[in-house]
């Protein structure tokens, strides 16, 4: 019973004892899916996201928030390429032929004009891999540089939700891996998600990990590695789409907000039911139970845009493992096999799964689509 020692057990009329309204029989099933889950790859992942959230807590705790910009003009921080670089050193120190797919290149750091930020970069870098310099961190951060990653590789988002993460709002890092067009292993580490958002746990910062076939968990961010700490994450069963919860980034340039709103009123949502929050977290969000949809329209000022894949992975791969379900708009499976964007479908929707065939239905409604 220690896997799950921070829920109290209880037992039933019968005598019987029970984990959540489970007898002993089912929470066998559940325990033996816990040991399935922690494997070398999904221990690195847990391990792995939990450092870089100290990271990137450390360099906001500090206001190291030096930017540049990337030709896409989004911003850019300290955080995010300390980040890669961390991660991308310590999979390769564990498996040296691993790929790494992940959100930035160090061309910038490179430049004459990049000495600076390179500096505060390597010195949070150095808190955690000692010795650490300039010129190995530009590497680190360049091996995650591939165009494609094959049939097996890794992608990284090591701030997802950059803006939020500025001004103190939501963010993730985002980590998984990918087999065959698959994701197949993936966590997001939420260092702002506390007990207001998911109640699981007392505290602040959690992290959600899943693994294809063996579920997908919660830990406290603290303690993430460690398989006592785990609680097992599901959806919500709510089949009323009237009483559902849509969660909305909180940029508008991020999606359509007129198709979203004509969306609300397709699903007879209630006003409050719009939920804004930056970033991945609103995976883990849903995955808890804590909200019944996320739509990612395609934004006018963004016509025929296509999903990067680290914006979507480890998120999508947590609410299918907690018994969602996500698709593209039209309703076809999430394609990563296409290199660094989903070039194969248009958009994202994820729900419960029960009210998913009510959403691709409003989505159909719309003009816009």
């Amino acid at each position: 019973m220690a896997f799950f020692k921070n829920i109290p057990f209880g037992a039933d009329s019968c005598g019987m004892v029970h984990y959540c309204g489970m007898r002993r029989g089912a929470y066998e099933r559940v325990k033996a899916v816990m040991a399935e889950f922690f494997d070398q790859e999904t221990g690195l992942i847990l391990s792995v996201l939990r450092e870089a959230a100290m990271l990137a807590v450390a360099v906001r705790e500090e206001s190291a928030l030096f930017t540049v910009e990337k030709s896409d003009l989004s911003p850019v921080t300290v955080a995010d390429f300390a980040i890669q670089a961390l991660v991308s050193r310590r999979l390769g120190d564990v498996f040296p032929d691993a790929v790494l797919v992940a959100e930035e290149d160090a061309s910038s750091l490179r430049a004459p004009d990049g000495c600076d930020m390179l500096e505060v970069i390597t010195s949070f870098v150095s808190r955690f891999i000692p010795g650490a310099t300039g010129g190995a961190v530009c590497d680190w951060i360049d091996q995650g540089a591939a165009s494609e990653g094959g049939a097996l590789f890794w992608t990284l988002d090591p701030i997802d939700g950059t803006k939020g993460y500025r001004r103190g709002g939501q963010y993730a890092v985002a980590l998984a891996q990918i087999e065959d067009g698959h994701v197949i292993r993936g966590g997001l580490a939420c260092p702002a998600l506390g007990a207001g958002e998911l109640p699981a746990f007392a505290g602040t910062g959690l992290v959600a990990a899943a693994k294809r076939g063996a579920g997908a968990w919660l830990f406290p961010l603290s303690s993430a590695a460690d398989p006592s700490s785990a609680a097992a994450l599901h959806v919500n069963g709510c089949s009323d789409p009237s009483k559902a919860r849509m969660l909305r980034s909180f940029e508008a340039g991020h999606t359509d907000v007129s198709a979203l709103e004509q969306l609300a009123d397709a699903l007879n949502l209630r006003p409050e039911a719009n939920v804004l929050m930056d970033s991945q977290a609103k995976f883990a969000v849903l995955a808890s139970g804590g909200a019944e949809f996320i739509f990612r329209l395609l934004s006018p000022e963004r016509p025929g845009y296509k999903e990067y894949i680290w914006d979507q992975a480890a998120g999508s791969l947590v609410v299918e493992e907690a018994g969602g379900r996500v698709t593209d708009l039209k309703g076809d499976r999430l394609d990563f096999s296409q290199g660094r964007r989903l070039l194969k479908n248009t958009g994202v929707v994820a729900s419960n799964g029960v009210l998913h065939d009510a959403a691709l239905a409003a989505l159909q409604m719309l003009p816009s689509l």
